[in-house]
């Protein structure tokens, strides 16, 4: 039997979850999980801001390896790093357990 992964620490997991706390990072990072690899010209289409502007959130989210990119030809691709959305989703995952466990006691408590 597997052995579910362990919760990455709340230190490693903050820089994830204050980057994803902007809503344009939070946008471009559903985008990306829907279409997948994007450039920036993609990632920008149908928004306000500029390339410019989208390229800086785009840098944040390299510095703590929630995204990475590549060259193609003259443009540069972005997509998600899979092993850094993992350790989010097991962040909340534990978290939602802690919050069902706790409520299960309230409920136990509250019917005695």
């Amino acid at each position: 039997m597997l052995r579910p992964a362990a919760r990455p620490a709340p230190g490693r997991a903050a820089p994830l979850f204050a980057a994803l706390g902007d809503a344009t990072r939070l946008k471009l990072v559903a985008r990306m999980s829907a279409r997948g690899p994007l450039s920036i010209a993609r990632l920008a289409e149908g928004s306000s801001l500029t390339r410019q502007a989208i390229t800086k959130h785009l840098k944040v989210m390299e510095e703590i390896r929630l995204v990475r990119s590549r060259r193609r030809g003259r443009e540069r691709i972005w997509s998600l790093e899979p092993r850094r959305v993992e350790e989010a989703r097991r962040y909340l995952e534990a978290v939602a357990s802690q919050w069902d466990a706790a409520l299960d006691r309230l409920q136990r408590l509250v019917e005695k």
